[in-house]
């Protein structure tokens, strides 16, 4: 979507009170775009913010024109505070990832026995099936004549 515009495109990125909001400008017309809006974010402190615009052996490049940070001051309550010293690893609270349902249900016995059953029988059939091969094929390779 920022390939190839002959105009700037811009990204802003706010973490406030345990909300990430992504905002994208890529028309060039300074409207800002929400692109995500992330609820329940928990970010340690005492990282710091890195970019490149480094791509690899991709065949574009991206320029990183200017960075601007800010520091908000946010009252926090003693509870707050503990709470957000607490964070050692980031953690999104209630995040349900694609692809990540309920877990199944385990398999009741009746499923588990026809399982192994037809398992046991497909492997007997194959093995018959190999003796029969075999014993042909034995045959065959005496009745050579000489």
């Amino acid at each position: 979507m920022v390939r190839n515009l002959n105009h700037d495109t811009f990204l802003v990125i706010r973490y406030v009170k345990r909300r990430l909001t992504v905002l994208i400008d890529i028309d060039g017309k300074h409207e800002w775009r929400e692109c995500i809006d992330v609820p329940g974010v928990r970010l340690p402190r005492g990282y710091y913010f890195g970019t490149s615009s480094v791509t690899g052996d991709l065949s574009d490049n991206h320029d990183i024109i200017s960075l601007k940070l800010y520091q908000l001051t946010v009252e926090r309550t003693p509870e707050e505070e503990k709470r957000d010293r607490e964070v050692y690893l980031p953690v999104v609270d209630n995040l349900k990832l694609p692809g990540m349902e309920a877990p199944l249900e385990p398999m009741s016995g009746l499923a588990l026995f026809l399982i192994v059953f037809f398992s046991l029988v497909a492997i007997v059939f194959a093995i018959v099936i190999g003796v029969i091969i075999y014993n042909k094929w034995q045959e065959q390779s005496r009745k050579h004549f000489y």
